[in-house]
């Protein structure tokens, strides 16, 4: 199978509309071999009381990313993934603009994948570094 960049992205902001990614304006944007690139608006929808992004925004995109990249590696015909562990380090505040988050695959077993999701300003400051790993699970048939 060919790997077509293009394909990819709308493939995964199609799959997105309608849930929580569309609601946080999350577009992917971005592909490879071994990552997928997200981009997400900061701005008071995302804002947590203080005039800052929120934490979980940030966990949601890292989230968002790490569990679409894993999608792209499973026959989704027989495999579904579901994401069992995230971990976030916050590590500098944003009040607007634009954030990206890349996730990398650092395992890629049968049933579990391991991404580490890097969250980036606009001038490749680091704002958040997640870790989110990934049960590839067996699709259940569906009940008629």
């Amino acid at each position: 199978m060919t790997f077509d960049k293009n394909k990819i992205i709308h493939y995964c902001n199609e799959i997105s509309k309608n849930t929580l990614m569309q609601t946080l304006n999350i577009e992917f944007v971005d592909a490879g071999e071994d990552f997928l690139v997200a981009t997400m608006p900061v701005n008071p929808s995302v804002h947590q009381p203080m005039g800052l992004l929120h934490g979980g925004a940030s966990v949601a995109l890292a989230e968002s990313v790490g569990s679409a990249a894993s999608m792209l590696f499973v026959n989704s015909e027989h495999s579904e993934v579901r994401g069992i562990e995230i971990s976030a380090n916050h590590l500098k505040a944003k009040r607007e603009g634009i954030v990206t988050a890349t996730a990398r695959i650092l395992h890629k077993g049968r049933s579990i994948h391991l991404w580490e999701i890097r969250i980036t300003d606009e001038n490749g400051s680091l704002i958040s570094l997640c870790k989110l790993t990934n049960m590839v699970i067996p699709k259940r048939k569906s009940q008629d």
